[in-house]
């Protein structure tokens, strides 16, 4: 997956959590932001691959979001992988 590829997923997902009632103050709380900071930070990778590590924080909304959308399970994940930062991931 190329980087493009990626941003247009996370761009998905931004919308995706921006119109989930019950998600989307949880993301909001837990990252100090606000519904400004979501529209201004869908042009900036690295706040799009914030919201890739936050979706994939749960397998519900992880299938809850590829099902809307229409994507492999797997494809938020490979996206964030593709977004800056992904280096800094440890998975342990």
């Amino acid at each position: 997956m190329n980087g493009d590829q990626a941003q247009v997923i996370a761009l998905q997902a931004l919308g995706w959590l921006a119109g989930n009632d019950d998600l989307c103050p949880v993301f909001l709380g837990a990252t100090g932001g606000s519904v400004d900071d979501l529209r201004a930070g869908a042009s900036d990778p690295a706040f799009l691959a914030s919201v890739l590590e936050f979706i994939t924080m749960d397998d519900a909304w992880v299938i809850a979001f590829c099902d809307s959308a229409g994507l492999a399970y797997e494809q938020p994940l490979r996206a964030r992988y593709a977004l800056p930062g992904a280096e800094a991931v440890h998975w342990t």
